[in-house]
């Protein structure tokens, strides 16, 4: 039987592409591998978003290559977004490379693993899969993803011409999956796309994630629905209701504003200016007490002056966002950004970069120690034997991007179970306490 390893690089977007690969995979009757190692085939499923994504990518096909050379592989197949970006170029120069697969081909990853000779497909953009996945997340959460591609045209970005336009999948089968993830036993759902709160526009004209929410939390089963990547001009006072009315919605909203100058905003595409966001901020956290707000905020962008820059800071330092983080602007070719005047050096964009995380970890460090006393509800995620203590995730920590809960417990508490800790300690992202 031949052994397939996939390596999944990237954001949860990409991840749930290669859980749908792997459910390709296994019903073609291929043997799944996780060790490269020992496999016959290897894909890598690519990111190409900045320069260091893009890197790692690189390195990544570069090391599995090896494999090759030594005889253990057979076949090393690239798919995803730097495939789709940059297919001529990995054909030209990674002669190790068998095979290159776009995002529109996920569903043609067994004919391309069966071909022993070279085969090119990026002819078109996304298309979702409708191929059930193997999931690769802890049984108990899971990725939705709601929509890809993307219609906002930020100046810095290349996915809508990685990934195409905004594509909603219809609310009959996110439900259907979402009642499949539920039997399976995920209790947590983590809703993503390039733009959530854009959901449905495309397909229904109006956008629909407040319906789509509803009757995700009519499904039994599901205990936590997280929201990521809603953009601030689309957060409705609807959305805002039914985050703070419904108790099976995190009281959790991933909002990436990138700047809160308007003159910066203006260039990068986007919306609004400081006082929308900060107005924005302020409604949410008035009518739903307790809820963390994650942001993403880009330094260095073309033309960003140290007034500019430093305004960012005292937001940072006003706003006090539960979660943070900063990335230095990348010049990726092909974006109008990229020819803009006013381009920053790296070591300026290295340098406001650090001042931006010293404020938040100052900001983190208040927030934390606000915590000590409370009691928090906890998904428990596993136990460390090092310090003998379980760890987990609170309603304000999505998985992989947030801090962890250590506590603990006269008895051991199985992984997925909820528990209510309460917390006596608390360093940098992370809280400590006992079970209740």
């Amino acid at each position: 039987m031949i052994k397939v390893a996939v390596a999944s690089l990237g954001c949860s977007k990409n991840l749930t592409d290669t859980e749908h690969m792997l459910g390709i995979i296994k019903s073609g009757g291929f043997k799944i591998e996780n060790d490269e190692s020992k496999a016959d085939v290897i894909i890598v499923n690519t990111c190409c978003f900045i320069n260091d994504a893009k890197q790692e990518s690189i390195d990544t096909i570069l090391d599995l290559a090896r494999l090759k050379e030594e005889g253990h592989c057979k076949r090393l197949i690239v798919t995803g977004c730097l495939a789709q970006r940059y297919r001529d170029e990995i054909i030209k120069e990674m002669p190790e490379v068998d095979s290159v697969v776009g995002l529109g081909h996920i569903e043609d990853i067994l004919s391309v693993i069966k071909n022993e000779g070279k085969a090119v497909m990026c002819d078109d953009g996304y298309r979702h899969p409708a191929s059930e996945r193997i999931r690769i997340t802890p049984p108990y959460t899971a990725y939705l993803k709601i929509a890809d591609g993307c219609d906002n045209r930020c100046t810095y970005c290349v996915i809508p011409s990685v990934r195409g336009g905004f594509k909603s999948r219809p609310i009959e089968d996110l439900t259907d999956e979402a009642k499949r993830l539920a039997k399976s036993g995920v209790k947590e759902l983590i809703i993503i796309a390039q733009d959530t709160t854009s959901y449905g526009i495309d397909l229904y004209g109006e956008a629909r994630l407040v319906p789509l929410l509803k009757g995700l939390c009519e499904i039994p089963g599901i205990e936590w629905i997280r929201l990521h990547y809603c953009y601030p001009e689309r957060i409705t006072d609807e959305l805002i209701d039914l985050i703070s009315n419904e108790d099976k919605i995190c009281n959790y909203l991933d909002i990436p504003v990138q700047h809160c100058n308007g003159e910066i905003l203006r260039r990068m595409g986007r919306r609004g200016d400081r006082n929308t966001l900060e107005a924005l901020i302020s409604k949410i956290r008035a009518k739903i007490p307790g809820i963390t707000i994650r942001t993403t905020l880009i330094t260095g962008f073309p033309g960003e002056t140290e007034e500019q820059s430093a305004e960012a800071e005292d937001f940072i330092r006003n706003m006090r966002f539960e979660r943070l983080g900063v990335f230095a602007y990348s010049q990726e070719e092909g974006t109008p950004a990229a020819k803009m005047d006013g381009q920053i050096s790296d070591e300026v964009k290295r340098k406001r970069l650090e001042s931006l995380m010293l404020a938040q970890a100052e900001v983190t460090e208040q927030l934390s120690a606000e915590k000590i006393g409370k009691t928090i509800k906890v998904l428990t995620e596993g136990y460390d034997p090092i310090i003998k203590k379980h760890y987990g995730r609170s309603e304000g920590d999505s998985a992989d991007i947030d801090g962890k809960v250590f506590f603990s417990a006269d008895t051991r508490i199985a992984e997925g179970e909820f528990v209510l800790v309460k917390i006596d300690d608390a360093m940098d992202y992370d809280l400590f306490g006992r079970v209740e």
